[in-house]
């Protein structure tokens, strides 16, 4: 039996269909514009006028949430964890992981490749760190930090049973070069985050991808672009956003926007364990975060990754950067299928999984549908 949802704005990511209907079990079997509608035997029709059906979001940067953390290395609690944030419209997730000891990576590499056997929502696995920059280091802890290391990353990537598709690097650091060679040998994502590089060692790189914009990594300045001045100028450059408005205040987000355009976003939660909790004490990788005023923050006052749900992120992209729900739409779904390429994910295409989400007016997401099965708000 088939479900069909009628007379919807569909945003099927390449086009706007005003008035339109989606028919899909596991997979997307039509869309289009009520006119070319046709009735079936066995349609499960439900009429929606008045809502929005766009792809579902896509995550390539979240460490945790609920009370939980990639981290914690329990396949069944990153199970849980990503079932919750489904309910954020998240139909796609890369579990992050952090600067940690090896065993602890290990250990979080483990449980991902079992959480993933059972959980087809998990389609990767993002390593941020441990081959970072001290100097940038964030809430990494800097004890753990090393240089570039390709045969450790292959431990890894076989520990996760190949399924680390993005890594956070500092490209400036020594052997890098070599470790970038055994990411694209392997079809790994290398992404400058955490990062001293100046433009010059960004353009030595063959890094295509950008960790968290602006945020801990050398800055754009008049006299040397860095990290992000490199990203704005590279129009090959995927760039990832925190659209919480602490991480970036809305102006520099704008001016991403007007820089990248929309093909070259991905909006990213970067959440950890407290999201979905009450304020208060929080936890990310053995330091105190607190949590206040949809901030998360370390002792020292650095922010600890986010809060951020990703349906709040699609929203503050459209507030803050001044752009359409169609541009929206590239930024959480369209390009990190692209980009990693996740052929059967981020349009609403026939043939294609059928991830999708149900918004009203005020784009809260109302029901999500994860290979066509339904969840709730």
């Amino acid at each position: 039996m088939s479900i069909v949802l009628k007379h919807a704005q569909i945003y099927t990511g390449l086009e706007l269909i005003r008035d339109g209907f989606i028919r899909f079990d596991k997979q997307i079997e039509a869309v289009g514009p009520m006119s070319e509608f046709r009735a079936q035997a066995g349609d499960q029709v439900e009429f929606v006028s008045g809502k929005k059906i766009i792809p579902g979001f896509i995550d390539v940067h979240t460490h945790g949430g609920y009370g939980l953390d990639t981290m914690d290395g329990n396949a069944d609690e990153i199970n849980t964890m990503v079932n919750k944030m489904i309910h954020e419209g998240i139909t796609t997730i890369f579990p992050t992981t952090m600067t940690q000891s090896d065993q602890a990576i290990d250990h979080a590499m483990k449980g991902v490749a079992e959480a993933a056997k059972v959980n087809p929502v998990i389609k990767g696995t993002h390593l941020e760190g441990p081959f970072i920059a001290a100097i940038y280091k964030g809430a990494q802890p800097e004890k753990y930090i090393k240089d570039p290391d390709p045969k450790l990353l292959d431990h890894w990537n076989e520990l996760s049973n190949h399924l680390v598709r993005l890594i956070t690097y500092a490209p400036e650091d020594k052997g890098a070069r070599v470790f970038e060679d055994y990411c694209l040998e392997h079809g790994i994502v290398p992404s400058a985050g955490h990062s001293n590089a100046t433009r010059e060692q960004m353009l030595a790189s063959r890094a295509t991808h950008v960790t968290h914009l602006y945020n801990a990594q050398r800055e754009f300045k008049h006299r040397e672009p860095g990290v992000t001045g490199h990203a704005m100028l590279e129009d090959d450059m995927y760039c990832e956003l925190i659209c919480d408005g602490f991480h970036i205040v809305p102006d520099m987000l704008r001016l991403a926007f007007e820089q990248k355009g929309a093909d070259k976003i991905e909006l990213v939660t970067d959440s950890m364990r407290a999201k979905g909790m009450p304020e208060g004490e929080s936890e990310l990788g053995g330091q105190k975060v607190i949590v206040k005023d949809k901030q998360a923050r370390l002792e020292s006052g650095n922010l600890a990754g986010s809060v951020l749900t990703f349906n709040d992120a699609f929203k503050n992209a459209i507030s803050f950067m001044n752009c359409t729900i169609e541009d929206a739409v590239k930024m959480s779904s369209v390009n990190q299928a692209t980009e990693f390429g996740l052929d059967d994910k981020g349009t609403l295409e026939v043939g294609k999984d059928a991830d999708l989400n149900i918004m009203n007016s005020t784009l809260d997401v109302e029901r999500v549908y994860s290979y066509g099965r339904h969840f709730d708000n």
